[in-house]
């Protein structure tokens, strides 16, 4: 018979093991994962999510490509004037904000969207330009 994993490693088993779960949600905190130069993507709304850690948004471009856009935490999310009301599937929506590192993720952290005309800072301190 197997032991359980407290049996056989204990507390300190059971710490490390939920930690080497949490590392890749851990891995995108922060901004040491994206580019520095922010980018421009254009598209529409697939998806809206306002579930912690972070808002997001999945945004597919006109070459196909499902973008998944971080927005900022939801204090930042909320302070920005977004919340779940904002915007719907099928919105023409414009990210600014920095990509992922890997050219192979669709993935980026979104410093500015703009729905209708209308900005949504959610990290007005990083935008490089108006």
């Amino acid at each position: 018979m197997h032991k359980s994993l407290a049996m056989r490693h204990g507390f300190k088993g059971i710490v490390a093991g939920l930690m080497m779960l949490a590392a890749p949600v851990a891995a995108h905190h922060g901004w040491s994962w994206a580019e520095g130069d922010q980018v421009r993507l254009d598209g529409l709304i697939e998806d809206v999510s306002m579930n912690p850690p972070h808002p997001s948004l999945r945004v597919r471009a006109a070459d196909g490509t499902v973008w998944f856009v971080e927005l900022g935490n939801p204090g930042r999310t909320a302070r920005s004037g977004f919340d779940g009301d904002t915007a719907s599937i099928g919105d023409a929506v414009t990210v600014i904000g920095n990509r992922d590192r890997d050219p192979a993720e669709a993935h980026m952290k979104a410093v500015r969207i703009v729905i209708d005309g209308r900005n949504y800072d959610m990290y007005p301190e990083r935008i490089q330009a108006d």
